[in-house]
């Protein structure tokens, strides 16, 4: 038996330049559905003060469904989704990026297309256009091109920190992924796709924050996700 209608997952990674003021718009847009709900909020190890903030926002929050995984040591944003999604009790799941670069208002419209009958509701970034969103945009382009060529997945985007999911139908892949780090998006939509789920793609506006430090590292990144590409192409096709 499901608890709430929906759980969301919020991986928290070095965000306290952003925590509080996101905090305070996801549950303001959550908090103006008629869905039940619970936020997990999962500290994977961060070097800034996002630890204390999670603290405090389970204090300051005491009156909603707020609760907290705490790692031990930094383990990646795929295994931070992955420990959110098992401990969510929601009929309906799914995970965001904190710094809200796709906004909280898509919220509620991706939890009504899972509630229509689709598995999966995956983001398709839209980006508006400035240099930084550029290099982002080709990155992402470059991406996707490779592994339609590796893997052939039907999505203009994989990579977007915006993912909904029928919570009956994906927690039997989730136990099937192993990367703990950023090549999660891909290998979720991958199992997915392999195991014909229904998957509607949305278009979303990402808005770069010029205020905020990111995370990403573009050219080891990269080159990780085309490591992973590699290695997870060769086990799709043969496994």
């Amino acid at each position: 038996m499901n608890k709430y209608d929906f759980s969301l997952i919020l991986p928290c990674f070095n965000e306290a330049e952003h925590f509080t003021q996101s905090l305070k718009k996801i549950i303001s847009s959550l908090d103006q559905t008629d869905y039940t709900y619970e936020i997990i909020l999962v500290e994977d190890y961060s070097t800034d003060k996002t630890k204390g903030l999670v603290e405090a926002a389970l204090t300051k929050y005491s009156d909603h469904n707020l609760s907290a995984i705490f790692h031990p040591q930094n383990i990646g944003r795929g295994q931070s989704v992955i420990d959110g999604f098992k401990q969510s009790q929601g009929k309906i799941i799914g995970f965001i990026d904190f710094d809200l670069e796709v906004g909280e208002w898509y919220l509620p419209k991706f939890i009504r297309v899972v509630e229509s009958g689709y598995d999966v509701a995956n983001a398709w970034r839209i980006y508006d256009f400035n240099l930084r969103s550029l290099i982002r945009w080709l990155s992402s382009k470059g991406y996707v091109w490779l592994q339609k060529q590796l893997i052939n997945l039907p999505f203009h985007d994989t990579e977007a920190g915006y993912k909904f999911f029928n919570r009956a139908k994906i927690m039997p892949l989730i136990n099937q992924c192993h990367y703990q780090g950023w090549f999660f998006d891909t290998e979720i939509l991958a199992l997915a796709a392999k195991k014909h789920l229904k998957i509607k793609e949305i278009p979303v506006a990402f808005v770069r924050r010029e205020d905020k430090t990111s995370t990403v590292r573009l050219i080891p990144d990269s080159l990780g996700f085309l490591k992973n590409l590699i290695i997870f192409s060769w086990k799709f096709k043969h496994v």
